[in-house]
């Protein structure tokens, strides 16, 4: 019960996201394919970063294509597959969202090394692996 209470709590500060027209799951889709190659992923792939579905990611995705965050990339070398692309608006978006993500981030955690901060990290990483 307590980690459904901090996910929410946590979820509630990044809130302050909106301001930039995105939500928290927005933000780390932009975030996932702005650390990627060619800032492209593969749907699929996209999905287990994040933790959802493929049906799950592609109804988050078409809000975000109707806004030109993203946009839809055939693979040529394999019909079945679909990329996801980062589009400079996305890019620009991200740059200017990063900023409200990072002030939240130290006011959950503050940038202050400590034996409890690394006991955190460390126990967050287990729980939902290394996102990148």
């Amino acid at each position: 019960m307590n980690l459904a209470k901090v996910q929410a709590v946590v979820a509630r500060r990044f809130d302050s996201l909106n301001v930039h027209g995105i939500g928290f799951s927005d933000f780390m889709i932009l975030y996932l394919l702005q650390q990627s190659a060619d800032g492209k992923m593969r749907r699929v792939d996209l999905a287990d970063k994040i933790g959802l579905t493929a049906s799950g990611i592609t109804r988050m995705l078409l809000p975000m294509e109707k806004m030109g965050l993203v946009a839809r990339q055939a693979n040529e070398r394999d019909a079945r597959v679909s990329f996801v692309v980062l589009t400079p608006a996305g890019r620009e978006l991200f740059n200017d969202a990063e900023k409200t993500a990072n002030a939240v981030a130290l006011e959950i955690i503050p940038l202050k090394e400590s034996k409890g901060n690394k006991s955190l990290t460390d126990i967050l990483a287990i729980l939902g692996g290394n996102i990148t």
